[in-house]
């Protein structure tokens, strides 16, 4: 028995990776128009939405469209409605909504690094400047603070339960490039008797204490601003915090930030990662893998690692053991190590 024939070759993906900029442009001009939020409330045609939005019925017509053929949005006789999807992560009445986060990812700096990636492929690693995005005070991490707290924040819940927040017991957290200082603020939040010292650029740190203040943890949180390379942690802590920050840079480098982290915890503490952590092939699962390329195009030295990669690194540090968790409502990984 013959098998089937190959299918013939077409052109489609190429076709479509190629032209794929144009969805990033819709779904950041539907946010910004407030669409999905318009949708939700009841805007289901052209002409209502349009009203709603203050656009061209024409307009949103077609970008609707295009929405529904991305999959970000249904019709059916000529009305609109939302996704799971969109009805849950774009609509601002959503508890869980994160449209904020198109703000930091679409960044004008983050967008221009992929201009001339072809020369970023050239150098092994970013064309944008000597630093790319982790040169001293850089005012993309401002951003990122202010916009990614709803992308975060599910993961940051699940952090807090892997480590037993609701315990309660008093434990000392070290939260290392803070950023906007979810991660220890929901640890903070959720034990009554923990305390947290984050250490990020000082610009930074004023958008991590306007959240702890909201989250009314203010008098548990104090701030050690500066380089995480260079700042003086203290010792004492019984946590510390590695939330999207190893990736920037090369293993040596890492090495040696883990040897600090090392010497600032108390016996039996633990480093708790957060990272996109690829399969050993190094192209799967398709999201963290893809993480490289993003590294690639942003930092000079930085990368995506395998779960064996941070265990060596780790372990060199003088961590006895780590170990990785998937989490639920996250494409990341949690690595948790113990000193």
């Amino acid at each position: 028995m013959q098998g089937s024939p190959a299918a013939a070759p077409t052109p489609a993906l190429i076709f479509e990776t190629f032209n794929a900029y144009q969805k990033t442009a819709a779904l950041r001009a539907a946010i910004e128009l407030d669409m999905f939020t318009g949708i939700g409330e009841g805007a289901a045609t052209p002409k209502a939405l349009a009203e709603r939005c203050r656009a061209s019925e024409r307009g949103v017509r077609i970008l609707c469209d295009y929405l529904v053929i991305a999959g970000l949005l249904s019709k059916d006789r000529g009305r609109y409605s939302l996704t799971q999807d969109s009805a849950l992560f774009l609509d601002r009445n959503s508890p869980a909504c994160m449209a904020s986060a198109v703000r930091f990812l679409n960044s004008p700096d983050l967008i221009n690094a992929f201009q001339d990636l072809a020369a970023a492929v050239r150098n092994g690693g970013t064309a944008m400047s000597p630093d790319g995005t982790i040169g001293p005070e850089n005012a993309v991490w401002v951003e990122f603070a202010r916009s990614m707290v709803p992308l975060m924040a599910p993961a940051a819940e699940e952090i807090a339960g892997l480590i037993g927040a609701d315990a309660g017991r008093k434990c000392t957290v070290l939260d290392i490039a803070a950023g906007h200082g979810i991660f220890g603020i929901t640890i903070a939040r959720r034990n009554p008797n923990a305390e947290v010292a984050a250490v990020d650029w000082g610009s930074v740190l004023e958008v991590a204490k306007e959240n702890a203040e909201r989250a009314g943890v203010a008098s548990r949180y104090r701030t050690l601003p500066g380089s995480a390379f260079d700042v003086d942690f203290g010792s004492g802590y019984d946590v510390a915090l590695l939330t999207n920050f190893l990736h920037h840079f090369d293993p040596p480098t890492i090495e040696n930030l883990l040897r600090k982290v090392h010497r600032s915890l108390n016996e039996g503490g633990i480093a708790v990662t957060l990272e996109f952590v690829p399969n050993e092939d190094r192209v799967s699962p398709a999201i963290p893998a893809s993480f490289s390329l993003i590294m690639l195009a942003t930092t000079p030295t930085g990368d995506a690692y395998t779960f064996s990669e941070f265990e060596e690194m780790f372990r060199a540090a003088g961590f006895r053991h780590s170990e990785i968790r998937s989490l639920e409502r996250s494409p990341e990984q949690v690595i948790i190590s113990r000193k």
